[in-house]
């Protein structure tokens, strides 16, 4: 039987998904990448169903996909207005009450990328915390993690360190679907269970990748051309917390990183990479960081994604840079996210060890201790996540 997400269901006419939204005014939280196995966009299969669609949200980068990261973007009027959920501060990430009161319901169709700083998950959960202030349902279209759902990498934030890259205390790479997540932030925020209703998947498996899933991919974000760009992003996104360039402008985004100051030999020579393989390149960046300048870097060619664990290669990629090229490596100092007075590394990590360790010259054997209690502490996760996995 072929996978079918929550969406496809929908669009294969399921009874039960259908009884959902007809004769029911309902908004919708999409992105382009809101399609079904036939590629039609949930827009379109809403009303087919017999809702009568009422409002469009847009995450980060846009309702259309077309803006960059931390780009505000506009609402926009219309027949079915659009309201954007990123604007330029924290508490425009959240639907105002008036958008949601003539609603019978509102459906969140987003595909997430299974690493915690990916904020779709996030703008879902702040729908979801809305909608039961409001007393409106959320039908949330479940949808495969494209990581899988049985790998963790990356602890928990440590306390004072949420942010809307990690709002709630989830692991970097955290093995849940969307669906999952929007029954973690019920239970936790203590939401009444029958404001919230989850279309299951039907055939997908914990252990299935993106590839496996056989779905068509489309791009949920402007920088994540592809599922392989979505395997390294749990190591490639710490990135942003650098003046490393993270491949934006390039073909290859987190896959391709780099910087004048970097030597990609030197660099491939000394870091072993489980599960992948890392090639010298130099690239020059369309936009972005190093704009136009040649920068020495790596591509990361993953050739086992069971094996590869690209939150703990990353970090060590990261470590070998500042340790060789001193004088031209830094932390981003500048806001991150609707953050000031804590550094985006930290929100990245979930707390300001790795980047004391870093500043502080700490040797290899140091990285590798840090490692080690990171891995250590996913375990209370793994238990606790038990309880709102649905497959």
């Amino acid at each position: 039987m072929a996978l079918l997400d929550g969406l496809s269901r929908l669009g294969s006419g399921d009874d039960q998904v259908v009884k959902l939204l007809k004769g029911r005014a309902v908004g919708l939280l999409a992105h382009p990448a809101s399609v079904d196995r036939e590629l039609r966009h949930a827009q379109a299969l809403l009303p087919r169903a017999g809702a009568k669609l009422s409002a469009l949200f847009g995450p980060e980068h846009g309702y259309s996909g077309q803006a960059q990261y931390m780009v505000g973007v506009e609402s926009r009027a219309g027949d079915v207005p659009v309201y954007s959920l990123y604007g330029d501060t924290f508490e425009a990430l959240s639907p105002q009450k008036e958008w949601l009161t003539p609603l019978d319901a509102v459906v969140v169709d987003l595909q997430d990328v299974g690493s915690r700083y990916y904020t779709y998950v996030w703008s879902m959960a702040l729908m979801l915390r809305a909608c039961a202030a409001a007393g409106v349902q959320c039908i949330v279209l479940d949808r495969p993690n494209p990581l899988g759902g049985v790998e963790l990498e990356g602890a928990p934030q440590r306390p004072g360190y949420r942010s809307f890259v990690g709002l709630y205390d989830v692991p970097v790479r955290h093995g849940l679907t969307i669906g999952e997540i929007a029954a973690m932030v019920v239970e936790l925020e203590r939401i009444d269970p029958q404001l919230l209703t989850v279309v299951r998947m039907q055939g997908w498996r914990r252990e299935l990748s993106a590839r496996e899933c056989e779905l068509p991919w489309v791009l949920p974000s402007p920088n994540m051309p592809t599922p392989e760009t979505a395997l390294v992003y749990p190591g490639g996104c710490l990135l942003e917390g650098t003046n490393l360039s993270e491949g934006r402008g390039t073909t290859r985004p987190f896959e391709i990183w780099g910087a004048p100051f970097v030597d990609g030999a030197a660099l491939a020579r000394s870091i072993s990479a489980r599960g992948a393989r890392l090639r010298p390149l130099t690239f020059e960046p369309t936009f972005h960081k190093f704009a136009r300048e040649s920068c020495g870097g790596v591509q990361v060619h993953v050739h086992d994604a069971a094996s590869f664990r690209p939150y703990a290669l990353y970090l060590r990629m990261i470590a070998h840079v500042a340790e060789r090229a001193p004088a031209h490596f830094c932390f981003r100092s500048e806001p991150y996210e609707y953050v000031s007075d804590r550094p985006a590394i930290d929100l990245l990590t979930g707390g300001p060890e790795f980047r004391e360790l870093v500043a502080g010259g700490g040797p290899a054997a140091e990285l590798a201790d840090y490692l080690r209690d990171d891995e250590r502490s996913l375990g209370a996760f793994r238990e606790q996540r038990k309880r709102w996995l649905l497959y």
